[in-house]
């Protein structure tokens, strides 16, 4: 009997895969496997439960008990869009620490919710390497699987009967870390400054904590005439503050992120 494990981090493309999964497989050997961060929009658990329902699957939570910040403050290294401890400690160990107690490489597939973008299907290689010794599936990456865009996906879950994540609705493009995540762009971080300002303002708080302790990092940069130089998020504030945009003017600030986020999703 072949066990399937699905790495639910509460996005669309995670549901979207194990709806799959159940519908291929069914539910009797389905494990839903989710890592809380200590940082998630609550919304996200309420999408979580509500899959959950639906699939008649209950979640199985793991933790490693702290939040990034905490992470980054135990490690003395700000995760920044390059480079984020946070999601090896919070995610990737506690998962792969159950799966060793729990699933047998021999009798276990591994389902990754990893959408159907060129960008993504390239990181499916790297994916498939960090989860050996078990196999892993890429449900919405499949030849069988038509590409779905992400309007698409979260389509498809209204019609199930299941709300999606109210981080979507607000225009987010990731419904993890509360909006917050180091690995998002600049666009996304001034995004979280007008619509949620203040998880904007206790992230900004506990970047300048860690530049108190670690000296002047940041989660940002800024990038002009070909030089990168660090953009805390309290001068990013202050400068959106300075220049409010007119509607369908041009961000002077937005400057696209180096890096790919790496997180297994």
């Amino acid at each position: 009997m072949t066990a399937h494990v699905v790495q639910f981090s509460g996005g669309i493309g995670s549901f979207a895969a194990a709806v799959r999964v159940a519908e291929k497989h069914g539910t009797t050997d389905l494990t839903l496997l989710i890592a809380d961060t200590g940082i998630e929009d609550h919304d996200l658990w309420r999408f979580a439960a509500d899959t959950s329902r639906l699939l008649g699957v209950p979640l199985t939570k793991v933790a490693d008990g702290r939040t990034p910040w905490q992470v980054f403050r135990d490690k003395r290294f700000l995760g920044n869009d390059r480079l984020a401890p946070c999601t090896r400690v919070l995610k990737q160990l506690p998962c792969r620490t159950w799966m060793e107690k729990h699933a047998d490489p021999a009798h276990t597939l591994v389902y990754i919710g990893i959408e159907s973008t060129a960008r993504d299907r390239a990181r499916i290689p790297a994916i498939a390497r960090a989860w050996k010794p078990w196999r892993t599936r890429f449900p919405l990456c499949s030849k069988w699987e038509r590409p779905l865009t992400k309007a698409e996906l979260l389509r498809e879950a209204r019609a199930l009967g299941v709300i999606p994540p109210r981080l979507y609705e607000l225009g987010f493009s990731h419904n993890n870390c509360g909006g917050t995540c180091v690995r998002a762009g600049m666009r996304q971080w001034k995004h979280l400054l007008e619509v949620m300002p203040d998880r904007y303002a206790y992230a900004e708080a506990q970047e300048e904590d860690l530049r108190r302790l670690l000296g002047p990092v940041t989660i940002l940069r800024q990038r002009r005439k070909g030089v990168a130089t660090p953009l805390p998020l309290i001068e990013l504030r202050r400068a959106h503050e300075a220049t409010p945009m007119l509607p369908g003017e041009q961000d002077p600030t937005a400057v696209d992120r180096d890096g790919t986020n790496a997180e297994v999703r």
